[in-house]
């Protein structure tokens, strides 16, 4: 998978493009409606209606380019099924500094609602462990410099 792609079921990108179909449509004149409402009440220095409106569609328009970009790389398709290696769009059970925790490697709309954390393939645990398998450990830096251990205990089917 090259490095800007992104991994997605079918049901994600549906639910991400859905989104962007809102946004980029109904929601862009929605917004410009309450932008052009607020300009009418007078005064824009002194008017938080329209700060607001224009704040909100600031943040709108930074989502919107996200979901574009997302979903113009993305790679759509069923999970990987586990086969005791790491790999992008599987469930990962390690051990970390001696706590077990239990997450997906991939992206985080994929795992939208699953309640399961997520990380990147490029974080600095996503490239340790990328390719190893149940037993394997390895190590990362953490942002505060210290050795961070690893041992891959399990490696799961994403399954949503």
């Amino acid at each position: 998978m090259a490095e800007n792609q992104t991994w997605l079921t079918q049901e994600a990108y549906d639910r991400l493009k859905s989104e962007l179909d809102q946004l980029a449509g109904p929601g862009r004149r929605d917004i410009a409606a309450r932008i052009e409402a607020a300009r009418e009440e007078g005064d824009l220095k002194e008017n938080g209606g329209y700060h607001a409106a224009k704040e909100e569609q600031g943040k709108m328009e930074a989502r919107i380019r996200d979901l574009e970009e997302l979903l113009k790389h993305a790679v759509v398709g069923e999970a990987p099924e586990a086969s005791g290696v790491v790999e992008i769009g599987t469930v990962i059970t390690a051990e970390i500094w001696g706590d077990e925790e239990r997450f997906l490697l991939g992206s985080r709309e994929l795992a939208d609602g699953s309640g399961l954390d997520v990380y990147s393939a490029e974080s600095p645990l996503g490239a340790a462990i990328l390719g190893l398998k149940v037993g394997d450990t390895a190590s990362y830096a953490a942002p505060n410099g210290k050795e961070i251990e690893v041992r891959i205990l399990a490696v799961d089917t994403y399954t949503g």
